[in-house]
């Protein structure tokens, strides 16, 4: 498994379909782009501008759920690739006992950017889901300039 962190969300230019992507946390060029749906993103972006909702929305409550049945969040990890779509997993200790959960990987970032605990890559979804490396230098420049420019108001523009 291979630990990543959030680098952002943007949008996508042909689809304007919200991404989030996921970068290694020791290899700055792995790369793990995952569409995603608009208020998963938009729920991301604002943990990552670490902006409080007045009232706990769906995450939050979730959190508070799990938080009040005094178990935790270890870690999420993000397990498979089958026809297009990502699975993901929560593993949340209650005591002694350790209980997985089936999450969409999206919402499975989501409680792990609220409980601040890793996010995890299977090593064969990341083979499955291999970005194109570009061929020229001219095209990899480009898209280094792209991903490292991301940032929130990229995918507020799309609202």
């Amino acid at each position: 498994m291979i630990e990543m962190v959030v680098h952002g969300v943007t949008l996508d230019p042909v689809s304007q379909m919200p991404i989030v992507i996921l970068k290694a946390k020791d290899d700055e060029e792995m790369l793990l782009p995952i569409w995603i749906g608009i208020f998963e993103a938009d729920s991301i972006v604002r943990q990552l501008q670490k902006v409080e909702p007045p009232r706990p929305m769906t995450y939050e409550l979730a959190k508070n759920i799990i938080q009040s049945m005094g178990a935790r969040l270890e870690k999420v990890v993000i397990n498979d690739l089958r026809d297009s779509t990502y699975y993901a997993e929560l593993y949340i200790l209650h005591g002694n006992d350790l209980i997985v959960v089936d999450s969409r990987p999206s919402d499975a970032i989501n409680l792990a950017l609220r409980f601040e605990v890793p996010v995890f890559v299977e090593e064969k979804v990341l083979e499955k889901s291999k970005v194109p490396k570009p061929e020229e230098e001219e095209e990899k420049e480009k898209l280094k300039e792209w991903l490292e420019n991301i940032k929130p108001e990229d995918f507020e523009k799309g609202n």
